[in-house]
């Protein structure tokens, strides 16, 4: 599978930068060698650079990664200031962040559930704007036991400065967080940008305490919408942004291999990814519908939003595999 002929650069890219990039040549779960072109595509969603992105699959175990990927010296390129983890609370609609904030406090409940007794810390990778560390000081863990990981120093200062232990690290470079210091851990949407997923899952497993669970939420290969999106279009993709996808079995292999025991594998509304995929399919595919395409936006289309959001509630209750999936992960006590 070659690059599609039938997927030239879009007219709105022709002004962005071409950005370096560096080849990957392993799979990053097994390590294996053998693949072959998954899809292609542009970074749809934010106009970053003009490359024209790749992602593979592994012949071995079936991991799909982003091959090859921006250099790390692009970081701040393919993350902008206007990056939507970084000012969540703005960019969003009041009516879907105060539900979006209602399906997280959910979530949270059920993986505390989880626990075989209330967390007396907590780590969430990707912490953004800290929301999540201020839901778990909400279930009474103090400011000096909530730790955050993200890039950008521009969020990670005001939370440090409120007394989070919250540090502007790559979780690979990471040495501020004790060693068996962490009863829960999180990453919602993180795994799957990270260039290193089983040297990550490795630092995680050595921070958590014994019983300690690790909750990762990722977009999710196996479900309706990234088959139909294939192609380019999949919301899912993220590019480039997403380095690496996962199924339920190669995530749950992932986090084995890091010694943790998966015990649970959840099915979260996928509304966004949904969404996207509409958003870019009606944008950037064939006659261009950006008018039509702004209504599958889902940080302003709000029917939308709520209608895909219940589509995906309905789906995952009655079974289906959705396209967020939610894995738990326990250190052996």
């Amino acid at each position: 599978m070659s690059a599609p002929e039938a997927l030239p650069l879009p007219v709105e890219f022709a002004s962005a930068p071409l950005i370096p990039t560096e080849p990957v040549g392993a799979c990053p779960v097994c390590r294996a060698v053998d693949f072959a072109p998954f899809a292609f595509g542009y970074d749809y969603e934010s106009r970053t650079c003009r490359n024209l992105w790749r992602f593979v699959r592994c012949a071995a175990c079936g991991h799909v990664w982003l091959d090859p990927r921006p250099a790390l010296s692009t970081l701040a390129t393919i993350y902008p200031p206007t990056y939507y983890a970084y000012n969540y609370a703005s960019q969003v609609n009041p009516i879907a962040r105060r539900a979006k904030e209602w399906l997280d406090s959910r979530k949270m409940r059920r993986i505390v559930a989880s626990l075989p007794r209330a967390p007396g810390s907590f780590l969430d990778v990707g912490c953004g704007d800290g929301r999540f560390l201020r839901v778990m000081e909400s279930r009474g863990i103090p400011r000096s036991r909530l730790f955050g990981l993200e890039l950008d120093d521009r969020v990670v200062r005001p939370l440090a400065d409120a007394g989070f232990q919250a540090f502007c690290e790559r979780v690979e470079d990471c040495s501020k967080i004790p060693d068996g210091a962490i009863d829960l851990a999180t990453m919602f949407h993180v795994i799957e940008h990270v260039d290193d997923p089983a040297r990550v899952c490795r630092a995680v497993a050595r921070w958590l305490a014994p019983g300690g669970v690790f909750a990762v939420e990722t977009p999710n290969l196996d479900s309706l919408d990234a088959r139909l999106f294939h192609r380019t279009h999949w919301g899912g993709y993220h590019i480039p942004r997403h380095w690496s996808l996962f199924t339920p079995a190669s995530l749950q292999r992932l986090l084995a291999d890091a010694g943790l025991t998966p015990f649970a594998v959840r099915f979260q509304t996928g509304h966004s990814f949904w969404m996207f995929s509409f958003h870019h399919w009606l944008r950037y595919e064939g006659r261009p519908m950006p008018r039509l395409a702004r209504a599958f936006n889902p940080l302003r289309g709000l029917p939308m939003l709520a209608a895909f959001t219940a589509l995906d509630i309905v789906r995952a209750t009655l079974g289906a595999r959705t396209s967020a999936m939610l894995v738990l992960a326990r250190k052996p006590a």
